[in-house]
């Protein structure tokens, strides 16, 4: 790949890469950083097609897209370069490939060239001339005829034209609620837009309800492969705390636990741990996907209500096969609370390393940034799991110990693990670090699988 010079001259434009600014006829147009950096990387690997796979390891390497965010930064660079898709002069689509830039007479030349001999006045507010162009667009963008990429781009071109006119323009009509819904949403994507309020607008319930639908469509693939992703992370590291706990007590003073205890315990902790992080991962998945402000809030508010789902269901689910299958009944069971609080502490961990990514999407973080995530949400899940044992809430192992106890011959008790520390029973001391090290485990390995970046 040659290296990048200062700017780039083709046509009437002129892209400036030290000052991260596209020209054209001297005047600069406004462009979201993301969409910026994929203009350079086109040009810089002229005429070669990129595909779309190293277009997002380069683009949006820290952040998790749709499809559908590629397909709309070459809408807004084709409409900011005057292109046409149908006959383009600069960007072509590269079928089943990616993308490439056509335009061959390109002039690699320094930042001290002068941009143009006299820059032209800032464009004026939007004249009465362009109010019929407004009307056209937001016939578009509340047309049952067109398609979904046609009225978000007639939205782009509103937010373009003046937000708050468009605004204006679209909440005069009958039911405006898709427009109000479409013009919230891109305006994440158009450099220059502005607020766009939905309460106290007509409709603007019905807006935020569309809005919602919306991000809910588009998020859907990526909350659930990173669900998944959770999960199987969260997985590995039940399975490795069980593996290790099986493997002490079996080392531990007066224990008769055979070698198998190690493998069922693995076995069990990679359920429990791909099970509560799939209910916490749906929780952040869906509450980062669809708010674009409060992002924070939404994270922990996600986890939290994910967890209690989850807690719940297991719950239930654990006494039911413990009564069918066992005829054991258990007075304390975790549940609700533990995936309420697991759940929580996860979710604070991770807002508090990861921020909204510019342009929208889901935080992926990479190198040391996705360590210290790792780091975080392990230790704020350790705490988590110290409190919910100070309290009297038993994690696994102490739902383990208790079935255990209430099973006769059962070689699974805990017990033996407590003449490590000279304590009787299955004592304090033991059950705090235990439940401490399964939850930050449990924690760590939730966000290592959520962190990692799927491809596309």
């Amino acid at each position: 790949m040659r290296s990048s010079p200062d700017r780039y001259r083709f046509g009437e434009f002129i892209l400036s890469v030290r000052q991260r600014q596209l020209f054209r006829g001297g005047r600069p147009l406004p462009l979201i950083p993301r969409y910026f950096d994929l203009l350079v990387l086109l040009i810089e690997r002229r005429p070669t097609a990129v595909s779309r796979t190293e277009i997002f390891d380069r683009v949006w390497a820290d952040v998790v897209v749709s499809d559908g965010a590629l397909s709309q930064a070459i809408r807004t660079l084709r409409r900011a370069l005057g292109d046409d898709s149908r006959e383009p002069v600069f960007i072509r689509t590269v079928s089943r490939h990616g993308y490439s830039f056509l335009f061959t007479a390109v002039v690699e030349e320094s930042d001290e060239a002068p941009l143009h001999e006299s820059l032209p006045a800032p464009p004026a507010p939007v004249p009465e001339a362009n109010l019929d162009e407004i009307d056209v667009l937001v016939d578009r963008l509340l047309s049952d005829a067109d398609t979904d990429e046609d009225r978000r781009d007639a939205a782009e071109q509103l937010h373009a034209l003046g937000t708050a006119t468009a605004v204006a323009r679209v909440i005069a009509r009958p039911r405006p609620a898709r427009g109000l819904a479409l013009l919230r949403d891109t305006r994440w994507d158009v450099e220059g837009a502005h607020e766009v309020p939905l309460l106290g607008q007509p409709d603007g319930l019905a807006a935020a309800w569309q809005l919602i639908r919306l991000r809910v469509r588009d998020a859907f693939i990526l909350a659930e492969r990173r669900a998944i992703a959770a999960a199987l992370g969260a997985a590995f590291a039940g399975a490795l705390a069980g593996l290790v706990g099986g493997l002490v007590l079996m080392r531990s003073p007066g224990s008769e636990a055979p070698f198998t205890i190690a493998p069922v315990l693995g076995l069990l902790g990679a359920i429990s741990g791909a099970v509560g992080a799939a209910g916490i991962a749906a929780g952040v998945g869906a509450a980062e996907a669809i708010a674009r402000s409060r992002r924070s809030a939404a994270i922990i508010g996600g986890a939290t209500l994910g967890g209690l789902v989850i807690g719940a269901v297991a719950q239930v689910a654990v006494r039911w096969t413990l009564r069918g299958l066992f005829g054991l009944e258990l007075g304390q069971i975790g549940g609700p609370i533990e995936g309420l609080i697991l759940g929580a502490a996860a979710g604070v961990g991770y807002a508090a390393t990861t921020r909204r990514p510019g342009g929208g999407g889901m935080a992926a973080p990479a190198g040391s940034a996705r360590a210290r995530t790792v780091i975080v949400v392990g230790v704020s899940t350790a705490i988590a799991g110290l409190i919910l044992s100070l309290t009297g809430h038993p994690m696994v192992g102490g739902l383990i110990n208790e079935i255990a106890q209430a099973s006769s011959g059962s070689q699974m008790t805990l017990t033996p693990l407590d003449n490590l520390y000279d304590e009787p029973s299955f004592g304090g001391g033991t059950q705090l670090l235990l439940a401490m090290f399964e939850s930050g485990l449990f924690g760590a390995g939730f966000a290592g699988g959520f962190t990692r970046r799927p491809r596309h």
